[in-house]
């Protein structure tokens, strides 16, 4: 059988753990990246809430460390504020959620669950990662440069964008320096997947995160680059004077919308699929049996990117487009909820009779199932176009879009964390402090994002300054001030998972190989793996879902073999 194993290089500590080409150590840094990216978001959002609610009252503690320009006297101003709505977006969608779910559960998940050494191209993967930071560093410079960070929206639609000051090119800049990342990564993880395989190792026995990565790979790979040039034409237009999205230039401003979204709707499922695999194991794992329909799942997740690529007309309903084409936005919209419900009822199939353990991994990916159920299903009201027209715009799609990239993709990157933990750092997180975690943010974010609903659909409109000021809102504003302390208490709530995260590095029980009894490859290695991942070359006889007789422990986890290897 072919080895592995080699005396591992002595590498100095900047090589090893910085600089490095370990596409584990690579996984980590974006990781740890995205999770300051994803608190500093946050905070974004709990100033948001706090002028929501208390509209014209100081902020406490904090409102001294602003300069006037963003608050005076504590008080956030308004042109503050649409710089905290914009920044909020844009950190959570672009250095927040993909860059942990793709990057640091793609770079960390896909050679050990496939059996591969590294990733194909290691230096191309180290820089994907070093794109991260200085993007991270450009778009934050905005609030330090006159007139503020960028204040459009994360949609940045023209013809405002072409006149926002320079903080906006700070904007678009990143965005494109996390794109490239993006593409970067896509190469790697799409050539790394179909070279590298274990021997027995078809594509056919890919776990189902390898297959969720792997289609979200395709994805970023064709519709990031159509983003790119947008973003690059509307730097032009705002640097030396064309004239691409500027009507008065001979530019067309819906060009953008339509270039933009064809981006951003496949981004939503860049955003969610990998959860979805994330989850499909963690349940399959923690209900002791193989995830029901292994191949309908895989399937789905096809059906969804395909269709991901030809519905984004329904975010631009209200644009004056011809009632043809958006009535085949609507039905396209309204087909692709067929394979997200077939996944779910594989997700209920799996999770049906079996020998379910409640970790917060377990708790954490249930959670994900119920929220995307929630934000599908207000999904398909917003597909219909005589619906969208009334809600577009309001916080019915603010609370939508959150039970999706929240309730969704969030609760799945918790559970990826408390399933994988032990792998990536060699130790256990506390089972207590985890459930903690998880029932606080649950009851917060439902606290949070479901009155969003009843705002939505009395007819309060997103981005707005002061609800106190709109006859037809004002008598809303209770729920206002009950949505922003849930808000709080969701912010509060993840003081548990840091704790936990951070106190488990240095005080966790030490992990066994295969702490939770799976049967996928990583699992066979140690806790955390070698340089290379395994000693030997896997030799994969059955995907981790076959079995002969599910009920069984035994036939689950043969005792005499590795995990993953087959009987």
């Amino acid at each position: 059988m072919p080895t592995l194993a080699h005396p591992e290089k002595r590498l100095s500590f900047w090589k090893k753990y910085i600089f490095s080409t370990d596409h584990k150590i690579i996984g980590i840094q974006f990781l740890m990246t995205s999770l300051v990216m994803f608190l500093l978001g946050g905070l974004l959002a709990l100033l948001l809430r706090w002028q929501l609610a208390f509209p014209g009252k100081p902020v406490p503690f904090i409102g001294n460390l602003f300069p006037t320009s963003m608050m005076a006297g504590g008080i956030i101003l308004p042109e503050f504020y649409d710089s905290l709505f914009t920044m909020h977006a844009s950190l959570m969608i672009f250095f927040a959620i993909i860059p942990i779910l793709v990057g640091a559960f793609g770079n960390f998940l896909i050679p050990l669950q496939i059996g591969a050494p590294d990733m194909a191209f290691p230096r191309l993967n180290m820089a994907s990662y070093w794109l991260v930071p200085p993007a991270a560093v450009i778009i934050l410079a905005g609030f330090f440069l006159e007139g503020g960070a960028a204040a459009t929206g994360w949609t940045a639609y023209p013809p405002l964008s072409e006149f926002e000051p320079i903080g906006q090119n700070c904007w678009l800049i990143s965005v494109i320096l996390i794109g490239t990342s993006s593409i970067l990564g896509a190469v790697n993880y799409i050539t790394t997947i179909l070279n590298m395989r274990a021997p027995g190792m078809t594509l056919f026995r890919m776990p189902l995160p390898v297959w969720a990565l792997f289609i979200t790979a395709i994805i970023s790979l064709l519709a990031t680059p159509v983003l790119a040039s947008a973003l690059f034409l509307l730097l032009l237009d705002r640097t030396i004077g064309t004239h691409f999205f500027l009507p008065q230039g001979g530019g067309h401003a819906l060009l953008w919308q339509h270039m933009f979204w064809f981006y951003s709707h496949p981004a939503v499922y860049i955003m969610i699929l990998p959860g979805m695999g994330i989850v499909s194991e963690v349940i399959s794992v923690h209900s002791r049996k193989p995830i029901f329909g292994y191949h309908s799942m895989i399937y789905a997740i096809m059906a969804i990117a395909g269709l991901g690529f030809i519905v984004w007309g329904h975010h631009m309903f209200q644009s004056g487009m011809n009632p043809t084409v958006g009535t085949s936005f609507m039905i396209s919209t309204l087909v692709i909820a067929v394979p997200s419900a077939i996944k779910t009822f594989n997700w209920l199939g799996t999770l049906w009779r079996g020998n379910i353990r409640y970790t917060p991994a377990m708790l954490n990916a249930i959670a994900f199932v119920s929220m995307f159920v929630i934000g599908g299903l207000s999904g398909i009201f917003m597909a219909s176009t005589p619906v969208d027209i009334f809600i577009h715009d309001t916080y019915f799609i603010v609370a939508h879009i959150h039970y999706v990239l929240f309730g969704g993709s969030m609760f799945a990157v918790f559970a990826g964390i408390y399933y994988w933990y032990p792998k990536m750092f060699g130790r256990m997180m506390n089972k207590p402090l985890g459930i903690l975690h998880f029932i606080l943010t649950f009851i917060a974010f439902n606290g949070t994002f479901f009155p969003m609903h009843i705002l939505g659909l009395g007819g309060m409109m997103r981005r707005i300054y002061d609800t106190t000021q709109y006859a037809h809102i004002a008598h809303f504003q209770p729920i206002n001030v009950f949505i922003t302390i849930n808000a709080f208490v969701l912010g509060m709530g993840q003081i548990p998972f840091i704790l936990n995260f951070f106190g488990s590095l240095l005080w966790g029980k030490k992990a066994d190989r295969n702490p939770w009894e799976a049967n996928t490859l990583e699992w066979s290695t140690t806790s955390p793996p070698p340089h290379g991942n395994f000693e030997t070359v896997p030799q994969v006889y059955r995907g981790p879902y076959e079995y002969s007789s599910p009920e069984s422990k035994q036939d689950w986890l043969p005792q005499d073999k590795p995990a993953g290897h087959g009987a």
